[in-house]
């Protein structure tokens, strides 16, 4: 019988957590995490603040810092809520940081952490992939309601 060792110390109990995520697992806290970043207001939030925001397939995107006017602009049919408590949750996550400028008014600047950014490598692609094929999802979505009548 084997015999587990016991985590004693807080990096101990973290490591052994982190070699133990299982997001097939109810309980387990990376499907929350994958809950929040499969969101499509995070996703193009993350490609607005990753510099991704013209559109354009094979364009260089550079990072840079938004205002929330910006991003709402940008973000078509967010609604004011939805992008504050997203922008909130992405802050808390660690993926983006908040920068507050004292001027009159007031100056909200949002910007990708590291982590941020490494996630924003993922996101570009998924936004690329559904721009690249909405076409042949349509069609499929056409033919597949056409039969289903």
């Amino acid at each position: 019988m084997a015999v587990r060792a016991v985590a004693t110390t807080k990096a101990d109990k973290k490591a052994q957590a982190k070699t133990e995520y299982n997001a097939f697992l109810a309980v387990c806290p990376s499907r929350q995490l994958l809950d929040r970043i499969s969101d499509k207001w995070v996703v193009l939030i993350l490609c607005a603040l990753g510099g991704d925001a013209s559109g354009r397939p094979g364009a260089s995107p550079a990072p840079k810092a938004m205002r929330y006017s910006e991003l709402a602009r940008l973000l078509a049919g967010v609604s004011q809520k939805m992008l504050t408590q997203t922008l909130r949750a992405l802050e808390r996550d660690g993926l983006l940081t908040r920068t507050v400028t004292p001027t009159v008014p007031v100056t909200v600047t949002y910007e990708l952490t590291d982590l941020g950014l490494s996630l924003h490598h993922l996101t570009r692609g998924l936004r690329q992939w559904a721009q690249t094929h909405m076409d042949e999802v349509l069609t499929s979505r056409e033919k597949h309601d056409a039969g289903a009548s």
